[in-house]
Parts: C-alpha cells; sequence; structure tokens
C-alpha cells in the first residue's frame, strides 16, 4: 500500500522519501492509496485539519499523531520519522504536569527493536534491564554516532547505564530539567558522567523555562545550575494549547539556545 504522509512543519526527524510532504496541499503528481497527516504539535492540529481537506481528493485521509493525545501502535521504521531515527519502547510512569506522553501512554510498552542510530523512546530507562540491554546492543552495532534525542531521565541513571554509554561513546545524550527535583539527580548523574570520560560535548540538558510563575531569575539560575554541573544547557520555552509565549520569553530562550552565546557565557562564568 502506498501511503502519503503529510506532515503540517518539518522537523529533523521528518522523513525524506518520495511519498513524505511538507505543509503543502497536494502537487499534481500525488498519487497514493491513503493519506496520513502526521501532528506532532497540538497546535497544528486546526492546519492539520485544513490539509486533511486538501488531500481527501488523492486518497482516503486519517489523521494521527502525538498531537491527538491517543496511544500510538507499533513503531515501523520510516515512516513517521525520517530513516535511522528509533522508537524501541513507549510511554512514561511520570505524571509531569506539562507533559502529554504519559496521557496517551501511562505505562511503559516495549517494542519489537529496529535498527537505528537515533533513539526516540519517551522513557528507555524506565524498561526491562533486559530490554536496555538488547538496545544498546543494537546501537552499538550502527555506523553512525549514537544520539539518544528522546532523552535520558537523570533519577534512572545507573552505573551500569553509564558504562554501557561509555562503550557506546553518543555524540549527544540528552537529560532534562523540568521541575525542582530534577536538580538532585543531574548533580549524581553529572558525577558519574564524568567520572566516566563524558563533558558538556556529549552531555546536554533540557531546562523548561517561561511556564505560569517562572521568573527570568529563577530560569537563569537553572540554566547556570546545569552549566556548573558540565551539561550544555538548552532552554525550552514553555507555550500553551495556542503555542502562545510572551515575547519577552522569546527573547531570554533564543539567548539560551544557540551554543555560540551559551558558550560565550561559559566563558565568562569560568574566566576562559
Amino acid at each position: 500500500m502506498r501511503i502519503a504522509r503529510v506532515f503540517p512543519r518539518r522537523t529533523n526527524a521528518t522523513p525524506d522519501d518520495k511519498l513524505a510532504f511538507i505543509d503543502c496541499p497536494p502537487p499534481f503528481y500525488a498519487e497514493a492509496d491513503e493519506v496520513h497527516i502526521s501532528v506532532v504539535y497540538t497546535w497544528d492540529l486546526q492546519y492539520a485539519e485544513w490539509l486533511a481537506e486538501q488531500w481527501k481528493s488523492v486518497a482516503p485521509v486519517k489523521i494521527g499523531g502525538p498531537a491527538l493525545c491517543k496511544p500510538s501502535g507499533e513503531f515501523v521504521p520510516g515512516m513517521y520519522v525520517k530513516n535511522g531515527y528509533v522508537i524501541t519502547s513507549r510511554g512514561c510512569d511520570n505524571k509531569c504536569w506539562f507533559c502529554s506522553v504519559w496521557k496517551r501512554e501511562p505505562h511503559i510498552k516495549e517494542l519489537k527493536i529496529y535498527d537505528g542510530w537515533n533513539l526516540l523512546d519517551d522513557n528507555i530507562l524506565a524498561c526491562s534491564d533486559d530490554h536496555i540491554k538488547l538496545v544498546f546492543a543494537m546501537l552499538k552495532r550502527q555506523k553512525q554516532r549514537v544520539q539518544f534525542t528522546g532523552g535520558l531521565e537523570a533519577k534512572k541513571l545507573k552505573s551500569w547505564h553509564v558504562n554501557l554509554l561509555a562503550d557506546l561513546k553518543p555524540k549527544q545524550m540528552f537529560f532534562a530539567y523540568d521541575t525542582p527535583d530534577d536538580y538532585e539527580p543531574l548533580i549524581s548523574a553529572s558525577k558519574m558522567l564524568k567520572e566516566a570520560g563524558f563533558n558538556r560535548q556529549s552531555m546536554r540538558c533540557y531546562v523548561l523555562i517561561g511556564y505560569p510563575e517562572d521568573t527570568f531569575g529563577a530560569a537563569t539560575k537553572r540554566l547556570e545550575g546545569t552549566l556548573k554541573l558540565g551539561f550544555f544547557p538548552m532552554a525550552m520555552l514553555w507555550k500553551d494549547k495556542n503555542e502562545y509565549a510572551s515575547h519577552e520569553w522569546k527573547v531570554f530562550q533564543r539567548e539560551w539556545a544557540k551554543p555560540a552565546i551559551i558558550y560565550s557565557k561559559l566563558i565568562t562564568k569560568e574566566g576562559r
């Protein structure tokens, strides 16, 4: 079956094959047996409805994706994310107020393991030990340097995980500083990772900013705290369901999202 996939916007993970279309009505040559509109962000849902109307003349249309907050099925390589990106589990047991993952997948579901080098699992360290070991064995045989784009939860990081990571030598590992109770686990994770030879070239940390009652001073303290621990901080701006964030927070976020600016802050802090 020829399935055309239509994406309201492009991301780093968007497929790039001939049946993947980004932000467009059907071109004159479009042919498919079925059309899937894949929506990642809730604020794209209205636009997805418009795209569905445009594409219904080509083939029957379905709208899906994380934005609909419904459980996902088995992972199909190359279908909704480009080849090389892989998902081996879905869901998360945490109940973070700002996150929709647990609302659509409240429990960890381990999936069939396909080859890939960029792991997108919601919470890989919440999986069973056997599954984690199998995933790392798969990652070890990849030719590209591995990335943990889906993230690693500092609270669940154990010494044997770090040993596997050290053997793997990933290009990037992403952690998160979303709530105050994330900081102490980040201290522990930082210590283990640095003792294993990692530095901020591969140790990244998303820092949630701009949520209700957050302040610029508090956000700056969190971002600088991650720098002090040896992580490369990446500010993630909270937006409401309408994708709204104030101009001031957008400006602040840009200052903590560009590597050159962040490194200048680091040089200033360390006096280099």
